[in-house]
């Protein structure tokens, strides 16, 4: 207990507050007393969560179903008011100290008495929660108190009602996990539907803790990719539970819930006749004088401010927030997209233009208002790019809070990177069709309300709606402002300062993104990675309110129905297709071979193929018919769809091996990428002052040289290796190449032809770049797993799923006799790194080759 600071109200509902408990999820707990003499413990929500009326709802229904748990060893609920301006619920206090201040804290493990006794005692509590039509979720030490007559569960409140309760439960404990990370089932690891069952799994980790003061899977210090797979592939450690309960304990723990004895078994296997105390005598004597403090406490004098957060003393004037709860914050790979959950750039989303300075005959020149749709088209590409890289850092964080399961959290990836990368053409055409000024404004107001309903997002079904709006208007925001640059700027000077300004976006947004969204998620909430987009989206709607208006442009575009569906329908399959394909890495054995994924596949290819044969017969195409015609700008296409399929695995394996090899946190990620969005920067306004003077293949083939030796560079990458000597060189070397390359690149592929047809152009390229990074990661996924299921073939212990996973393990925390097996596993991982990185390092020399022999425009001065 510790006394009551002067922020704490004095009394709440009926209750008069005299001491502070402690701190959970849901927000502070209090001991106070009735006007009777009762003491109670006292849960307080936290005011944030207060103001959300679906977060009220699923606490009054979650409070009700509570109060039906009744029986022995447990903390009954005896009051609440769910209505007030911030909820509250009293529940049965329980003078004694939790299992684990008892066994880590003050006596050690307990006797095998004591153990059955506290088994015995569990599995009666459990039948009571069970009854009630619940499943506790979170049973775990510090939710065993321990008293002179027994144990007794506490904190329903993040139980989870299979009556009808919709939604995800409360978290109204210390953590952000569903359940705690040294006490899940594998079914909560999973991400599975939970039974009773899953209670019991847990009752035998809280036994084997109580036998032995050891987690039953270990510490939880070397991340969460590390714990859980522990949780569902390792064996428990059974040493030091007593012989007579080690049966019981061994089935209560066995992976399939339909094993597991219920708990009424549990209680009958662990009835005793003894009739002695159940604790030892030094443990009886500390819960005596734990009781006798409490007689005798009393809260010190203090000064109390009135507090709105307290119906009774509520005011119009807010007063100071409760302070911040604590919350387990599992280590989280950096990044996602297409990539397994948490890595990986976003794909999908590209940038820049260029092309020869001419304008057509019968169009208009320059528009002197095309430097706003500049300013445009580098806001809203930060805005995609940053926003989509923000998110997906956080994506563990998400599925931690809103309690999702692992195939629910790769549908928010997929919704968004389905609607995105199959919706660039279309979003070119309407580009086309309804001018960039109006598509723009469209694209920013979609976005920025996707964006905040996914921010509010109380469940999976939201979240994933809103990931999927913010793809569809992401396509409508790419293609605008590619579509501005590739048809605003024909003068060669402007052309390339525009495409430099616009190749830093396109090259560091991502490494931004991540920085950001990590900072986000440790300094505010995951939540703000998706609200930020908001103020962006406005400060874009400035340079989007001031554009040139193109309806002369737009009134000679047609729809071109027929290609519209078959370009959007190939750029879907072949979009399904690859995240199909992605699932050949870790314990699923579909992917590449699934009839799923050939199917859609070759669908996606059939389609493809027909939508280039239409739009060299149609008579209004979506796509200019010189965009096929005209060997450079063809060329340049493939070299952009290369160099797509390079960067999505350099970003991935940095993450990585930043994250697990190096022991960074998210935003320390983000951080240590900076420097290469840093190295685009300089390089790309190089780039944009010599795009005027020199031909494009002079810049981009020492630019893809240049990242190629950098990429070889990170091949160097070691379990223990160091940031400073290996990854710095290597990503300042790799965004040196990518910023002399993109400029000119992007440029010649869309193309100096003014707006006529350029937001068909712009979604062309776009989904080719696209194409090219949704295909990196299956393939770089299956190379990695490949090879480092080769170099483990034959190592004996290691579980199937990280033999065929091809994922780092950090050690940290995890036994010494594991040690070898661990070193083994990521040496081999680290030669599977070493393999997509060599393999991408070949890419780039064939893109430099290709641009280098085939790409023949001249520098402009030269004609």
């Amino acid at each position: 207990m510790d006394q009551l600071i002067t922020e704490d109200p004095t009394s709440i509902g009926p209750y008069r507050l005299i001491a502070r408990l402690g701190a959970g999820g849901m927000g502070l707990v209090y001991l106070g007393r009735s006007e009777a003499g009762r003491t109670v413990a006292v849960k307080v929500v936290q005011a944030e969560h207060a103001q959300h009326p679906e977060f009220r709802r699923r606490f009054a229904r979650e409070v009700e179903a509570a109060r039906r748990v009744g029986g022995e060893w447990t903390a009954a609920v005896l009051d609440a008011d769910t209505d007030a301006p911030v909820p509250w619920v009293a529940t049965q206090y329980i003078p004694g100290p939790d299992l684990t201040t008892v066994v880590a804290k003050e006596f050690g493990p307990l006797p095998e008495h004591s153990v059955r006794v506290l088994a015995n005692r569990l599995a009666a509590a459990l039948r009571s929660v069970h009854a009630a039509g619940l499943i506790h979720r979170d049973l775990k030490p510090s939710n065993v108190l321990v008293t002179v007559d027994g144990p007794r569960v506490i904190d329903f409140g993040i139980a989870r009602a299979m009556d009808g309760l919709g939604g995800d439960s409360l978290h109204t404990r210390t953590g952000m996990l569903i359940g705690s990370p040294g006490f899940m089932s594998p079914e909560q690891v999973r991400g599975l539907e939970l039974t009773p069952a899953s209670d019991v799994f847990c009752l035998g980790a809280v036994l084997v803790y109580a036998s032995t003061g050891r987690l039953l899977f270990g510490a939880t210090g070397s991340g969460l990719g590390a714990h859980l797979f522990r949780i569902a592939e390792d064996e428990p450690d059974l040493t030091g539970v007593p012989d007579s309960l080690l049966d019981l304990v061994r089935e209560c723990l066995h992976k399939d819930p339909a094993l597991r004895p219920t708990p009424a078994d549990v209680a009958a296997r662990t009835a005793t006749d003894r009739d002695e105390e159940w604790l030892p005598g030094a443990v009886l004597a500390r819960l005596g004088r734990h009781a006798a403090r409490l007689l005798d406490f009393a809260p010190e004098a203090r000064v109390t401010p009135q507090d709105p957060r307290i119906p009774a003393q509520h005011r119009a004037d807010p007063g100071p927030s409760l302070p911040p709860h604590p919350a387990y914050s599992p280590t989280a790979p950096a990044g996602h997209g297409p990539v397994p959950p948490g890595f990986g750039p976003p794909v999908g989303a590209a940038s820049g233009a260029r092309g020869a300075p001419t304008t057509p005959t019968g169009q208009a020149g320059p528009s002197p208002r095309r430097w706003w749709g500049l300013a445009f088209a580098a806001a809203a590409q930060f805005l995609v790019l940053v926003g989509a890289a923000s998110t997906n850092v956080v994506l563990p964080t998400i599925q931690a809070d809103l309690r999702i399961s692992v195939e629910d959290l790769r549908l928010v990836t997929l919704a968004h990177g389905l609607a995105l990368g199959a919706l660039l053409l279309l979003g070119g055409h309407l580009t086309d069709l309804l001018g960039r000024r109006r598509t723009a404004f469209i694209g920013l107001a979609g976005f920025a309300l996707a964006s905040a309903l996914g921010g509010a997002a109380p469940s999976a079904g939201v979240l994933i709606t809103a990931h999927a709006l913010q793809g569809v208007f992401a396509a409508l925001l790419s293609a605008a402002a590619l579509a501005l640059l590739g048809g605003g700027f024909t003068d060669p000077k402007e052309r390339g300062t525009a495409f430099g300004v616009y190749a830093v976006i396109a090259g560091g947004g991502t490494a931004v993104g991540v920085f950001t969204g990590g900072w986000l998620a440790e300094t505010l909430s995951w939540r703000w990675c998706l609200y930020a987009a908001v103020p962006l989206a406005l400060v874009a709607v400035v340079p989007a309110a001031l554009l040139a208006d193109d309806r002369p442009v737009r009134a000679s575009a047609r729809l071109d129905g027929p290609g519209l569906l078959l370009g959007t329908g190939a750029l879907a399959a072949l979009t399904f297709g690859l995240d199909r394909a992605q699932e050949v890495q870790g314990m699923n054995a579909r992917g590449w071979t699934a009839p799923t994924t050939v199917v859609l596949l070759l669908a996606g290819v059939a389609l493809l193929v027909a939508f280039v044969w239409w739009q060299t017969r149609a008579s209004t195409p979506l796509v200019p018919l010189r965009f096929f015609r005209e060997r450079d700008r063809a060329v340049s296409l493939l070299v952009l769809g290369l160099v797509g399929l390079s960067t999505p695995p350099l970003f991935l394996i940095l993450s990585l091996y930043l994250q697990t090899a190096l022991g960074r946190s998210p935003s320390r990620t983000g951080l240590d990428l900076l420097p290469m969005a840093g190295a685009v920067l300089v390089a790309a306004q190089i780039s944009g002052r010599l795009q005027a003077r020199l031909a494009p293949r002079h810049l981009v083939v020492p630019g893809l040289v240049l990242a190629a030796v950098g990429t070889a560079l990170l091949t160097g990458l070691e379990a223990y290796g160091s940031y400073a000597a290996v990854v710095l060189p290597g990503i300042l070397l790799v965004g040196l190449g990518l910023g002399l390359a993109l400029g000119p690149l992007l440029a010649t592929a869309t193309g100096a032809s003014g707006p006529q047809g350029s937001g068909g152009t712009a979604g062309a390229v776009l989904a080719v770049q696209g194409l090219g990074g949704r295909l990196a990661v299956p393939l770089s996924g299956s190379v990695v797993a490949a090879v480092a299921s080769g170099r483990l073939d034959g190592v004996t212990g290691l579980p199937e799923g990280v033999r065929r996973g091809g994922v780092l393990i950090n050690p940290e925390g995890l036994p010494e006799s594991l040690s070898p097996l661990i070193k083994q596993a990521n040496t081999a991982v680290l030669g599977g790194y070493s393999v997509v990185l060599w393999s991408t390092a070949g890419l780039l020399v064939l893109a430099s080759l290709l641009t280098g022999l085939l790409v023949t425009t001249r520098a402009p001065g030269r004609g």
